[in-house]
């Protein structure tokens, strides 16, 4: 059977990609490995009418709705290969199983690189994250610490200074401001420590202190740092995709890449902040881009 589409990767992007190209009356299978990045997140905000919601039952309410469509199915595989026949891709997956389709979206994601902290897993996701835009305001007004990357480090602590005035930015034995910066962030009464982090600590998930190596230590009650991302998958690398310079996959507005016939979406691109509501929404474009250059190849088949 020559499918319409295959999706590849079951977070918002995939799902939202498949109802579209459902509704578009397309064939189309989802694969979906199962292991998302925000495994670790209790809570989704910012999409309105699903705000506050866990990522799990989010996952199962989308599942019911694309249900409701008897030319889509999906698959707890996780996919292994992709080849170029002709003028369609044969998708091979960890159960030995092959499958033909004319189009594929790329909505593998991407997965966080965290410092390395002793203890910093224990409070990612539940008082320690990566987005202020998705978790500020349950950390609003609270003693916050911000723990950033060298390139990211000013940008970061301003945008965290939204929500609360009481930071202490913690740079881990690095220098990462000029003198003008540490000006600006003294004048804010924000605290820049440069002292080498031993460990981070609490209970529950909670952040209480921060320790440092040379025995001083400060308490926190939450806080943000900055993540290092990397692609979850290696597909579209394996596939000639081009990528653009912060290493996400290069697209256009409807999510096609370099290589025809395939598209992505969501997180994989990093055209744009990692929320829920962004990665639905270019799943949404990039089944709409399918749409659009099926209808018409088969449109001038006619």
């Amino acid at each position: 059977m020559l499918l319409d589409c295959v999706v590849i990767g079951g977070g918002p992007a995939g799902l939202n990609a498949s109802l579209v190209l459902a509704r578009g009356k397309k064939n189309v299978i989802l694969f979906d490995e199962d292991k998302p990045r925000n495994a670790v997140t209790h809570e989704s905000h910012g999409f309105i009418t699903r705000d506050g919601i866990k990522p799990t039952v989010f996952k199962q309410s989308a599942k019911k709705d694309l249900m409701k469509y008897p030319n889509i199915s999906i698959h707890n595989q996780r996919v292994t290969e992709i080849k170029k026949e002709d003028k369609s891709f044969i998708i091979h997956t960890h159960d030995g199983n092959s499958y033909r389709s004319r189009k594929v979206i790329l909505a593998t994601g991407l997965k966080d690189v965290m410092p390395e902290i002793e203890g910093i897993h224990n409070f990612y996701g539940v008082s320690l994250f990566s987005c202020p835009f998705c978790d500020g305001w349950e950390l609003r007004d609270r003693a916050l610490v911000v723990i950033p990357t060298a390139e990211h480090a000013f940008h970061i602590t301003k945008m965290i200074f939204n929500w609360s005035n009481d930071i202490v930015v913690c740079t881990n034995g690095t220098k990462m401001f000029s003198t003008e910066q540490i000006e600006l962030l003294t004048k804010k009464n924000i605290k820049v420590l440069e002292d080498d982090i031993l460990a981070l600590d609490g209970d529950q998930g909670q952040l209480e202190k921060i320790l440092f190596k040379n025995g001083e230590e400060i308490a926190r009650e939450g806080g943000f740092v900055t993540t290092r991302l990397e692609q979850a998958s290696s597909l579209a690398q394996k596939l000639g995709c081009s990528m653009n310079k912060m290493g996400g996959v290069e697209i256009d507005s409807l999510g096609r890449t370099n290589i025809e016939g395939i598209y992505a979406s969501g997180d994989n691109s990093l055209s744009g902040p990692p929320q829920l509501i962004n990665a639905a929404s270019e799943g949404s474009k990039a089944a709409m881009g399918v749409i659009s250059d099926l209808i018409y190849e088969d449109f001038n088949l006619i």
